[in-house]
């Protein structure tokens, strides 16, 4: 099975209406892509580190992905990984237990419950005003 990265920012935004599944080191999204075949992405946003701490997550991201998804991953869909706060320095070995179990839940449709906003608090609807 071949395993293409997406690129477009909507292909992006689309696997977020998907299954979403988080572990201490990333957020699995796992969507249906009607049949273009199993795709991966990865992003990591500014919170997490300068660009090197993210581009050092991204490039471990990829390799686990890469190796994991010709084998565990859903055909046909899309799947995003996010890299959360602290997800560079986990082990190595460790990241590849959690995308296993992360894919294996998505795979059997167990994604977490959908994410509650908080509604914003007084204090920083005042400073928008």
């Amino acid at each position: 099975m071949t395993v293409e990265i997406i690129r477009k920012r909507a292909d992006f935004l689309s696997a977020n209406r998907g299954i979403r599944v988080a572990r201490p080191g990333f957020v699995l999204l796992a969507h249906p892509n009607g049949g273009r075949g199993t795709r991966f992405g990865v992003t990591v946003t500014k919170k997490i580190g300068n660009a090197v701490v993210r581009n050092r997550m991204k490039r471990r991201f990829r390799e686990l992905l890469r190796a994991a998804l010709p084998s565990a991953g859903l055909a046909d869909h899309d799947h995003v990984l996010i890299g959360r706060d602290g997800g560079v320095e986990r082990d190595f070995a460790l990241l590849r237990e959690e995308l296993a179990l992360a894919l294996s839940r998505a795979a059997a449709g167990k994604g977490d419950p959908p994410r509650r906003r908080k509604p914003p608090s007084s204090k920083a609807q005042s400073a928008r005003r």
